[in-house]
């Protein structure tokens, strides 16, 4: 995890909790109303308007995070937090990564996504920084790398909308994880939401492998 993405983590759940003792009451009704975990996540990140990581910390809420002094140590973190982030959630909610999903690539499919990629940055889409090549040859070594496991490109969607693509690639013993977010979607937090997905599905397809990224999402 990086720190941009260790410090939006903390910040979520820090932000969420103060807004959860301020109506808690009406946090307490939420829960109360819920069918289930799940159910009661749900209905406190809607009321809150959190994230769902924000959400699953105040239903695990300790009773000692209700005293005064917690309250107060936990207000002294968001804000050091906040002067340390440049961006709060509502100006990029998509950094919660609760709208965004990562799927395999489709090299039909995607083919044009990774074609603005690679006008834009110009390189190779292995990592190796070599200069780029034609899109259909890239495409095709790649497919070969990923059934050889020792790859996996995965495409961000919000929706209908493709978003951008986390690229992972095995080298050393490390996987070499680099995200890319289409311009148009910049600024709002997929690189963000991208990265903090990554985790698991690179965990999952590469157990056991350190991760190194070597480009946060734009």
């Amino acid at each position: 995890m990086t720190d941009l993405d260790q410090a939006t983590t903390r910040r979520d759940i820090a932000d969420a909790l103060l807004t959860a003792l301020e109506r808690r009451h009406e946090v307490l009704d939420a829960i109360v109303d819920a069918e289930n975990h799940d159910e009661a996540v749900t209905a406190i990140a809607e009321l809150l308007g959190k994230s769902q990581l924000g959400a699953k910390a105040i239903l695990d809420m300790k009773l000692n995070q209700l005293t005064k002094d917690e309250r107060r140590k936990n207000q002294a973190e968001l804000d050091d937090l906040n002067s340390a982030l440049t961006f709060t959630l509502a100006e990029r909610p998509a950094s919660s990564g609760d709208t965004l999903d990562l799927r395999p690539f489709d090299p039909q499919a995607d083919a044009e996504l990774f074609a603005a990629r690679t006008d834009e940055l110009g390189t190779a889409g292995d990592g190796s920084g070599a200069p780029a090549g034609d899109v259909a040859a890239e495409i095709s070594a790649a497919t070969d790398r990923v059934d050889a496991e020792e790859a996996v490109w995965l495409v961000a969607v919000e929706g209908d909308s493709k978003v951008g693509f986390v690229f992972g690639e095995l080298k050393n013993g490390e996987v070499d994880l680099r995200i890319w977010i289409h311009p148009q979607y910049r600024k709002s937090g997929y690189g963000t939401a991208a990265l903090r997905k990554s985790r698991s599905e690179m965990a999952a397809y590469f157990p056991g492998v350190p991760m190194v990224v070597r480009a946060p999402g734009a």
